[in-house]
């Protein structure tokens, strides 16, 4: 296992260099510079050759790569082209709330759709898996921010149990953060837990109609421990890595809710960010999304060991 934990640690170096060159490469790509975007529409061509060559902007692609990539290992990301802060503090104050936001949708996804998906499959087709599955259907096809601005509607401008937007940090008390983010993560967990019910279902009825599931009920295994003991825990890879996948696309789909709620998350962040050009901004995001990435795909290859020992000795 350990050997195992290490090599993936080491697959980790290779996918972060591509990504790495794929992101300096596109931005490099996008029409303008970043020293006259710093300098504004004022500055002569003089001055933005002059701020160039400081910035290092007039060097070949190459040694600007390298020197991009070894300020990084330095913790320096580079100065925001638009506030003039530098990129690291701007990025990092806006992780906790994406953060935040992102586990809290995660676990109403997982709490709301494994049980309704096992409900489902223990009926199968009965009116409770009809349910479920035009309920999974209208998640797969309801956008999040219409979701979300129906939400807002009911339960923030109609009933007031919930604030219409804002971000209350966690340091200000739980129940208030939490508040803060039901709507917005209810939002964002909606498409995603639609898409676990299927899958969990999926899973589900491939182990229930397997033989020795049928052994054991010939044997008169009750029902619950069945479905709990025998069927779930033989479903858990598909159930783990739908999981990992919803945390990913969470982490990186949180732009439109962060937007629509006034979070001021990374997905708000890159939306202005991108609005005002600021490309190392842009980079520093993109790349630490990548790196979450990664790191979700890493924890949920471990937790495949943890739920199928078959895994581990393989």
């Amino acid at each position: 296992m350990q050997k195992f934990i290490v090599r993936r640690l080491l697959s980790v170096i290779p996918v972060l260099f591509v990504v790495s060159v794929v992101i300096f490469t596109l931005l490099k790509m996008v029409p303008g510079s970043p020293a006259a975007t710093l300098l504004g529409d004022l500055a002569t061509a003089d001055d933005i050759a002059k701020l160039e060559e400081k910035m290092g902007l007039n060097r070949p692609l190459v040694e600007q790569y390298f020197i991009w990539i070894g300020n990084m290992f330095h913790g320096d990301f580079g100065i925001s082209t638009a506030g003039g802060e530098p990129v690291a503090s701007v990025v990092f104050s806006h992780v906790k709330p994406t953060i935040s936001l992102a586990l809290y949708a995660l676990i109403i996804a997982s709490v709301i759709a494994i049980p309704m998906g096992m409900l489902a499959a223990k009926n199968k087709g009965t009116g409770i898996d009809h349910g479920v599955t035009v309920l999974s259907l209208a998640g797969i096809s309801l956008p999040s921010f219409l979701f979300g601005l129906f939400l807002m509607l009911i339960f923030a401008v109609k009933l007031h149990f919930f604030p219409v937007s804002g971000y209350v940090e966690i340091s200000r008390g739980l129940w208030p953060h939490i508040k803060s983010l039901t709507l917005p993560a209810v939002a964002l967990g909606f498409m995603n837990a639609a898409l676990m019910m299927r899958m969990t279902r999926s899973a589900m009825l491939e182990v229930l109609g397997s033989d020795y599931i049928r052994m054991a009920k010939a044997k008169g295994v009750r029902n619950f421990v069945i479905t709990t003991k025998h069927a779930l825990r033989n479903s858990l890879v598909t159930i783990i890595t739908m999981i990992g996948q919803s945390a990913v696309q969470m982490l990186a789909g949180a732009a439109v809710i962060e937007s629509l709620f006034a979070i001021p998350g990374l997905g708000q962040l890159m939306v202005n960010s991108i609005g005002r050009r600021d490309y190392y901004v842009i980079q520093a995001i993109v790349l630490l999304i990548a790196l979450f990435n990664v790191l979700i795909n890493i924890v949920v290859d471990l937790l495949y060991g943890v739920a199928d020992p078959r895994v581990r000795a393989a």
